[in-house]
Order: structure tokens, then sequence, then C-alpha cells
């Protein structure tokens, strides 16, 4: 088995990576609050030290962090990836919004564990590796490519990944993008040109209040959404929603384009779509142009998305000091009916038919 790992510090995940002995190599992060000696991460790996051995324990930042999050099972029965934004705490498990996809097969195993012993072997030119390339995982019957950060000059894909979205994006745009609030860059902005675009419908969700994309009435895109926790007046048995841990409550990392077309596609991962985790980060990015994943990851924005459109509408409401209630439905002539908005309003229009 083969583990890079940004966080590290939940006790069932190290337990069980200790039971593999020697047969585990781990990359384990240790920029900033993860170096320190009482950290997780530094307790996580002196336990790891004792069960695999020195030799197959590594620490390290590349040029900021080593913020990848990837399994890799490596079996003459088994061999799978783990991929995706999900880091191996309690928090990355328990509270956060994020996503991982596992992927089977030799070819996506191979491609993990060369990236592995590039992070291990060649840290400090890793982005000149074939690793760092945009490459085919191999899957049958779906479009799927892994590429490793950090990357070279000349193999950078932050530009690609916003001329894509900026001239390439035909119906619709969904992106849950953790802080996406202070990311400046191509990105950002390729999102702002789409979510002008009235023929383009767009949903965002946002770590927390992202400035700069304004909302737009009546036949506009609604500005992102952002995170917000439910601390009061719920009901038992909920009581409150977990906060421990520290960090961002919404984590994911992931932009779906075009999910209603055959040319849907969607690039999701550790990467956080900014320069640095182009250039300087360990991370992984996957890019799969199946419409069945596509409409998946939609899915889940659209989840989050209303998740927290509520709470930020109970919010406005209760600062207003007006009642959030349900619409009923019209009981004397003349009277419009609350779903009449969806068969005028251009951007309502829009939803219904996207959804239809």
């Amino acid at each position: 088995m083969r583990v890079v790992a940004y966080d590290l510090s939940e006790p069932e995940v190290v337990g069980r990576l200790e039971k593999l002995g020697k047969k585990l190599r781990i990359i384990v992060d240790d920029s900033k609050e993860h170096g320190e000696a009482k950290s997780g991460e530094s307790q996580s790996a002196k336990r790891l030290i004792a069960s695999a051995g020195k030799a197959n324990v590594k620490r390290q930042h590349m040029k900021s962090l080593q913020h990848n999050k990837m399994v890799v099972v490596d079996g003459p029965t088994i061999q799978k990836v783990v991929f995706g934004s999900t880091n191996f705490s309690w928090r990355g498990f328990y509270v956060q919004a994020n996503n991982a996809m596992v992927v089977e097969g030799g070819k996506a195993v191979k491609l993990a564990r060369e990236a592995f012993d590039n992070y291990f072997d060649n840290e400090k030119t890793f982005g000149t590796t074939a690793s760092a390339g945009l490459v085919d995982l191999g899957l049958k019957n779906i479009d799927a490519k892994v590429a490793f950060s950090p990357h070279a000059k000349a193999n950078s894909l932050l530009k690609m990944i916003g001329d894509d979205i900026s001239n390439n994006t035909t119906s619709c745009l969904f992106y849950s993008l953790a802080f996406f609030a202070i990311t400046p860059g191509v990105i950002k902005e390729a999102i702002k040109k789409v979510t002008r675009n009235k023929n383009i419908f767009v949903y965002g969700i946002s770590d927390k209040e992202a400035g700069g994309i304004a909302l737009q009435m009546p036949d506009g895109n609604v500005a992102p959404v952002f995170a917000s926790a439910l601390d009061k007046n719920i009901p038992p048995p909920f009581n409150k929603e977990p906060s421990g841990g520290g960090g961002n409550r919404m984590h994911h990392k992931f932009i779906v384009i075009d999910f209603d077309k055959p040319t849907a596609r969607v690039y999701f991962g550790s990467y956080n779509f900014s320069v640095p985790a182009d250039e300087k980060n360990g991370e992984n990015l996957l890019l799969v142009r199946d419409q069945r994943v596509a409409v998946s990851y939609t899915i889940e924005a659209l989840r989050i998305f209303d998740h927290y459109q509520f709470r930020l509408k109970q919010k406005v409401a209760a600062t207003a000091k007006t009642k959030l209630e349900l619409a009923k439905p019209p009981r004397q002539p003349g009277e419009t009916a609350w779903w009449s908005d969806a068969y005028t309003e251009p951007r309502k229009k829009r939803d219904r038919l996207l959804f239809a």
C-alpha cells in the first residue's frame, strides 16, 4: 500500500495502517502546524515509523504543502486507488463536505505508484516528471485522466481549465470550491465570465462569501452561496452541528461543465484550482468526461446549494424580521400561484427547464 496524506490524525485510519507493517510506504505532510512535534501528523508518523520502518515513512511539503490525499492498494486480487479531497482526519470524514473517487484497474494503480515514487524520490524535480502530465487512467468506457501537482510551467493546467470554463461551457456550470472566496486568478475570472452569460445556468458554492460575483436579477445567475453552520433552533436529537477540528466546513473542489450534454465533464480532486495548487503543492486532479459521473457531481452541487441557500434565507429573514413560510396554493380567483415565477421569470424558467 502507498499513501500520501496531508491531514493524518483519524485514529482508526492510523491503526489500520499500523497493521500493514512493512507493506506500507507513506508520505505525510510536515508543513506549518503539521510539522510540530505534537501534531497529529507527527504523532501518526512516529507510530508508522515503528510499524513500517523509518525507510518507508517520509515527511515533506513540496514547495509549500504536500496536500495530496491518495491511497494506492496494489495486490494480487485488489488494485484500487482513492483520489479526492477527503483528508484522513475526523473532520475530513465527519464534518466537512468532501468527495472521493475509488478507481480500479492496473493502469490506474501503476500511474499512482509512479506518482508516489516521484514524490518520494524526486521531490525537487517532480514537475518535470511524467506524473505531472494529464494522463489517461485506462478505464473501460470512461474517458478519465489524472495529473499530479506540482507542475512545471510547461505542463501547467490552470490556464487550460480556465479556458475550458470560459470558452467551452454552453449550457450550465456547477462548482463547489473551498477557498474560492480568497483565490484570485484565471478560474475566478472564468467563472465570472460564465456567470454574466444569461444563456448559461450557473450554481456555485464557496466556503465563505465570495466577492466579485454579484447577484443578477431577474434573468442573471445567482451569486455563489457559502457554508453556514446550524447553531440554534435545532430540534433534538440533532442538537448542534459538529464543528471541532479546525478548518473549512465546505471542503469540496469540483467543477462540472454541461452535465446535460454528451460533452459533460467534471474536474475534481485535492486540487484547489489556484496557482499554489498548480505550481507548489502536491495534489491530485482528475478530469472525467462522462455524463454519469458529471450528473452525480451535479446532484451533490444541488444538494449543497439548496442546503446552504435555505440557511442563508433563514438569516436574511431574521435580519429583516420577516417570516420564512411555505407558500400556499391559490384559493381565490385571480390569485397568483407560487409556482408562476417558474414559467415567467427568465432565470427560474431556465432552472425548471434544465432539471425537468
